[in-house]
């Protein structure tokens, strides 16, 4: 098997990436079903991920094709990777974690299972799986794609799309979906912080005045 390779995609600019720093996974999730990577969880908490998407689909046990994947990243694209065959075959752990983070990933989901858990957690790039486990994929040079249409927990991904991703989940939005989403989550965050205020004052005043004498 030969690895299938085209180039990296930017689907938005950086002005319009920027545009989307105050969007939450869960806004978007108020406006769209579509594009929501289901299973796919968050490696710890307190995590944001945004960035323009590289697309990897690799064969277990075979993870080379992730050497070539990262080569071709540059700094704030978020790697997509599905991993067929052996669900249970991690293809991420620490030393490609570390080389992401000289790489300047924003972040890294994984269809698929990682491993070195405690390192990934301590290293704190941005990580979204589907499993962990101490089985892995390993170096033996039989392909892989890059940069082509992958299939992400029922979702086709494809390089240049937008990924947005928090405690709550991961999003994956094409560059038409995004632009023509982001004036109403931009209005939406606006209006959620809004009634947020109002209802933490609400809520100190009645805390207040529920509180006993002294």
């Amino acid at each position: 098997m030969s690895a299938t390779l085209a180039e990296r995609r930017q689907g938005l600019d950086a002005a319009t990436l920027a545009a989307f720093a105050p969007v939450a996974a869960s806004t978007v999730g108020h406006l769209s079903e579509r594009g929501y990577l289901r299973g796919v969880r968050p490696l710890f908490d307190d995590i944001r991920l945004l960035g323009n998407v590289v697309t990897v689909r690799l064969f277990t046990p075979d993870g080379s094709i992730l050497r070539q994947a990262l080569l071709a990243c540059e700094a704030g694209d978020v790697l997509v990777i599905e991993c067929v065959g052996d669900p249970h075959c991690a293809c991420w752990g620490e030393l490609r974690t570390l080389a992401g983070l000289i790489k300047g990933l924003a972040g890294v989901v994984v269809a698929g299972a990682v491993t070195d858990v405690q390192a990934l957690r301590g290293h704190r790039l941005p990580m979204f799986a589907m499993g962990i486990s101490a089985l892995t994929t390993r170096s033996l040079g039989l392909g892989g794609e890059l940069n082509q249409p992958i299939s992400v927990a029922g979702v086709q991904v494809n390089p240049g799309d937008l990924a947005i991703g928090d405690d709550d989940g991961v999003y994956i939005l094409s560059a038409e979906e995004a632009r023509a989403l982001l004036p109403e989550l931009l209005a939406k965050e606006q209006a959620d912080r809004q009634r947020r205020d109002e209802f933490v004052l609400r809520a100190a005043a009645a805390q207040a005045a529920r509180a006993p004498l002294k």
